[in-house]
């Protein structure tokens, strides 16, 4: 068990947040009829599948490519090579513009951390970003695969302890996720449907610094990383020809209301806290069963979760860099008190959750 002493002996604080979004934007009815174009038998009844889209609460998305190019990708090869290029040049983006936010160069980063759960590069992103962006040739470099939607908390969490050791440095996480280029092409089954009408593209780059710099933001108090005894089937990746098949078991609500809340509340505990003393949410939009089993199992307010609720509309389930956004726009729209707790939490993979204590 962690001492909170121990664990407030280094702060880490969050200078930035950016968040950037794929260029073609698309309301979640046009999405749905390109998903029956392209994943539906021809003359299937498509009522299942605008049911699962229609419940799905997301209002719009953003995707990488233009939606009739989706059915002239050429197996996994040319969705992969999208992803690269769109994980470089959005990846870009989110960085500059974070490291601007923060008042800081390329040249004073010195650690990268890139994560992506859409899609492989050797050279991983992160090492084609370098010299793109203007780093220096000794920054250091953790590309990290697999974590999938858990990996924005999980990153925050890593930048942490990277830090916690280099009170005088720089470190910056970039998540960028293409989602729409997993999407199954003639695949009905239930987990492709819910998907095509979950996920959205987009990235998000969170800069952090070291308590020997000089920074505003909130500070990064505690982590803690859970993993869940025989749940590895219930979300992840079945790997094919075409690509990445989701897997995404119906179960997944259940893992959250069975283990979440002890989670939750020992943690705080360990801090002094409580639930109920917790100022803001910063929740990934994992989707509303999902979000709906965070409420209920951890009695939140009414409005506890708005601010993600409104991310899921707006943009859908940007996988590892949703909860980055969520942050951003609290920082951002909420404008917490100084001095307040906020919780920061993420679940995926594994089935794991991550679980970030932030001083705003």
């Amino acid at each position: 068990m962690h001492e909170a002493s121990e664990a407030e002996s280094g702060m880490t604080r969050i200078a930035a947040v950016h968040g950037a979004l794929a260029p073609y934007r698309h309301t979640q009815s046009e999405i749905t009829d390109m998903v029956a174009r392209t994943c539906l038998p021809p003359g299937a009844d498509r009522r299942v599948l605008d049911r699962l889209h229609r419940n799905a609460r997301v209002r719009t998305r953003h995707m990488v490519l233009p939606l009739d190019g989706y059915g002239e990708l050429n197996g996994f090869g040319d969705a992969n090579d999208v992803f690269i290029r769109a994980a470089v040049d959005l990846g870009a983006e989110a960085v500059r513009g974070a490291l601007r936010t923060a008042g800081l160069t390329p040249t004073d980063v010195d650690l990268l951390m890139f994560t992506s759960v859409t899609g492989v590069a050797t050279p991983s992103v992160d090492a084609r970003l370098i010299g793109r962006l203007g780093m220096r040739p000794d920054v250091k470099r953790l590309p990290i695969f697999g974590l999938g939607c858990v990996a924005g908390a999980a990153g925050v969490a890593r930048l942490h302890d990277y830090l916690v050791g280099r009170p005088d440095q720089v470190a910056v996480l970039l998540s960028a996720e293409f989602c729409s280029l997993t999407f199954q092409r003639d695949d009905a089954t239930p987990a492709n449907l819910v998907a095509t009408g979950l996920f959205g593209d987009g990235a998000a780059a969170v800069v952090a610094v070291g308590d020997g710099r000089a920074a505003t933001g909130p500070e990064v108090i505690d982590t803690r990383s859970r993993m869940y005894p025989g749940t590895e089937h219930v979300m992840g990746w079945d790997i094919r020809g075409s690509g990445f098949r989701v897997v995404l078991d119906p179960a997944v609500p259940d893992v959250v209301r069975e283990y979440l809340a002890d989670d939750v509340h020992d943690f705080l505990a360990e801090h002094g806290l409580k639930p109920k003393d917790v100022a803001h949410w910063v929740c990934h939009p994992g989707g509303p069963k999902v979000l709906e089993a965070v409420s209920s199992t951890l009695s939140l307010p009414d409005h506890a979760l708005d601010v993600t609720w409104r991310s899921l509309a707006a943009v859908g389930n940007l996988s590892s860099a949703s909860v980055l956004h969520v942050l951003r726009d609290t920082m951002e729209q909420e404008r917490p008190e100084p001095g307040t707790p906020g919780l920061m939490l993420a679940m995926g993979p594994g089935f794991c959750c991550e679980l970030v204590l932030l001083r705003w």
